[in-house]
């Protein structure tokens, strides 16, 4: 058998690896974690494109884009050339029939000077009263033929693109097969109305007037879809003159297509168009201010052109409720901006959908949503700009992949039990084999000898305990972080210690407690969409109170106690459970806190405080706060607090 090889066509590659998207979650991370929503991430994401090795253009390029092309079509030309055309012609031809009557001193030519006199301004009405003279100038009568042809060819352009080139030759039997194309037509587009219609039937109109369509159209919709949207246009062209040239055209329309036995054919579609698509704007004016006049047909595609742009750049923004990338017509985008474009717009819908595929958002009751898995990945990408930040040299620190979590080694070993997670020690589990008879001299002829193992001979080497943590991050939730600018800069903080905490100090416990009116447990997929609180008050009496809980949880654990914030105290909780709020602080807030701080100290918890703003009142209660407990005070800028946190944190776990 032979078999030949070649591009796969019928859709994606199926043996193509995953669409990696980490690069598109980590540049909407910077914006959720200023406080967007995930679906807000996401559009701004599409919007800007994804730079880098993908080097995509995003909906803002191909919407700068698409108004510039409107800009040059609106510059393109003006709609009146058709009717410039016919005047010119027109003079033309009286011009030429009053050379020839001029020489002539008979009164048979003064009467005909007297008729040409009369003939009225408007070309319509000129070429319906000069349609039944006499013409006795051959050139004049070979003009007036060039304007009917002229009217023809612009008239059935404007309706069917490309009909100028089909009908460039004046054959009665072309404008013949066009009227025969339009009773057709219309008989099938009645036959679909009532159900009839199938593909068979389009497939033959097609093998007979194909020649006529140069857009090749597939089906009866994408037929209707051509046509309705030229005919839209033409319609807006008329809305777009003066109301002497809108009436003047429409008569040369109409004159001439009565002439070629059209007029009945052309209402009937239009009727059925117009019906089939009511949403196109059908007389709605549009502005060309361009000074080449265009013929009927050049301005009748320039504003369907225009009409297309008009709505490829509304679906473009995504600026209306439920927008989608879906919305935007690959076909309108290929006209438009040409293949590239689509291959950009494409693989912007792949972001999109391989975000949800590979299981970092979830759509949940219309809502778009962070997975757990997104949000670890965001606190790992915090975790590395904080690193990145740091002083390799200073902290001694380094990337070790396949480093343990169980401690150092001893240089001793033991028996393996069940759920042991300390490495084999190989040799002396090969030693215990072999003397146990488990050496098979004859297992592998020619390759040395086998020592069959059992799970008795197995032993893992032993390692230093590491001391476990039990760690509380505190953050501060209120308005003011907002207002200062420094919620962005926290948020990112607690992601990239529960990311630290979790790949390089698994055996720890942590907890992130967030503050306003009152305090709360933050889980880790929260953390990511978490909001600060529009609501008075920083109660950190029961952010510590909730502290104190975890720690007492994990007596055995060494306590490591963070607080990020950029306000005193001003609320407490009070015995019934509601928060107490006043400002100035009241001596009953501070005396709480402060309690709550000494209890820290008996749990022998140090309590380090990061500070984001530089009041006087802060400041004299986090001195306090110091001298208290025996912690330190740190002051960053919001862009450093990240790398004060997570250093402070491994200073601790190091000295632990």
């Amino acid at each position: 058998m032979a078999y030949r090889y070649g591009e796969y066509h019928d859709g994606p590659d199926p043996l193509a690896p995953p669409y990696d998207v980490r690069a598109a979650l980590d540049e909407m991370g910077d914006a959720i974690l200023t406080g967007s929503t995930p679906v807000h991430a996401l559009r701004d994401l599409l919007k800007r494109g994804l730079p880098g090795a993908q080097d995509r253009r995003g909906l803002d390029d191909m919407l700068r884009e698409v108004r510039r092309r409107r800009r040059e079509l609106r510059e393109r030309g003006r709609l009146d050339g058709t009717l410039e055309q016919a005047r010119a012609l027109l003079d033309k031809a009286i011009g030429q029939e009053r050379a020839e009557l001029f020489p002539d001193p008979s009164d048979e030519a003064r009467l005909r000077e007297a008729e040409l006199d009369s003939v009225p301004e408007d070309a319509a009405s000129a070429i319906r009263q000069l349609g039944s003279y006499e013409w006795r100038s051959a050139a004049a009568r070979r003009t007036f033929e060039e304007l009917r042809d002229l009217l023809r060819r612009e008239v059935l352009d404007s309706q069917f693109k490309g009909m100028r080139d089909a009908l460039a030759n004046p054959d009665p039997a072309a404008v013949e097969r066009v009227r025969q194309m339009m009773a057709d037509l219309n008989d099938m587009l009645e036959r679909d109305a009532r159900g009839e219609h199938t593909q068979e039937d389009f497939n033959r109109f097609m093998g007979k007037y194909g020649d006529l369509f140069p857009e090749k159209p597939r089906d009866l919709d994408e037929l209707v879809d051509i046509l309705a949207r030229r005919a839209a246009a033409t319609q807006r062209m008329l809305a777009s003159m003066t109301p002497s040239q809108r009436e003047e055209l429409s008569d040369l329309i109409n004159q001439t297509l009565e002439q070629a036995g059209l007029s009945d054919q052309m209402r009937r579609l239009g009727e059925a168009l117009h019906s089939r698509r009511p949403d196109l704007a059908w007389n709605a004016p549009e502005r060309l201010t361009g000074e080449e006049p265009l013929g009927m047909g050049d301005a009748v595609t320039a504003l369907e052109e225009l009409a297309d742009l008009t709505q490829l750049e509304t679906a473009l923004r995504q600026d209306y409720p439920g927008a989608r990338l879906d919305d935007i017509d690959e076909a309108a985008v290929r006209r438009a901006l040409g293949r590239s474009a689509v291959d950009d717009l494409e693989a912007l819908k792949r972001i999109e959908r391989e975000l949800e595929e590979q299981g970092y958002l979830l759509r949940r009751r219309g809502k778009l949503e962070l997975t757990p898995k997104a949000v670890r990945r965001l606190g790992e990408t915090a975790l590395r700009r904080v690193f990145s930040s740091l002083d390799a040299g200073r902290r001694g620190d380094h990337d070790q992949h396949d480093a343990g979590a169980a401690g150092e080694l001893t240089g001793s070993s033991r028996p393996w039990r069940f759920g042991d997670e300390q490495p084999i020690d190989v040799v002396r589990t090969l030693v215990n084999g072999v003397r146990r008879g488990g050496l098979d001299l004859a297992a592998r002829p020619g390759k040395g000898p086998a020592v069959r193992l059992s799970v008795d001979d197995f032993e893992v080497a032993e390692t230093e305990r590491r001391t476990a943590a039990a760690v509380c991050l505190l953050v501060d939730l209120s308005y003011s972080m907002a207002l200062r600018g420094t919620w962005a800069a926290a948020k990112q903080t607690a992601l990239a210690l529960q990311a630290l905490v979790a790949s390089k100090f698994p055996q720890d416990a942590v907890q992130i407690i967030g503050f306003s009116n009152y305090a709360r447990v933050l889980q880790p997929d929260e953390l990511a969409g978490l909001d600060w609180d529009m609501v008075q008050g920083t109660n950190l009496h029961h952010a510590l109170l909730i502290a104190g809980r975890h720690l007492d949880r994990h007596p055995d654990f060494e306590p490591v106690v963070l607080v990020v914030t950029d306000g005193e105290p001003t609320a407490h909780l009070m015995r019934n459970g509601r928060s107490a709020f006043e400002w100035p602080p009241s001596r009953e807030t501070l005396e709480l806190t402060l309690a709550e701080v000494d209890k820290m100290t008996r749990r022998r918890a140090t309590l380090n405080v990061f500070m984001l703003a530089a009041d006087d009142r802060l400041k004299e209660f986090v001195d306090e706060v110091a001298r208290r407990n025996g912690g330190r005070v740190f002051s960053p800028s919001p862009d450093r607090l990240g790398e004060y946190v997570v250093s402070d944190f491994l200073r601790l776990r190091r000295a632990r």
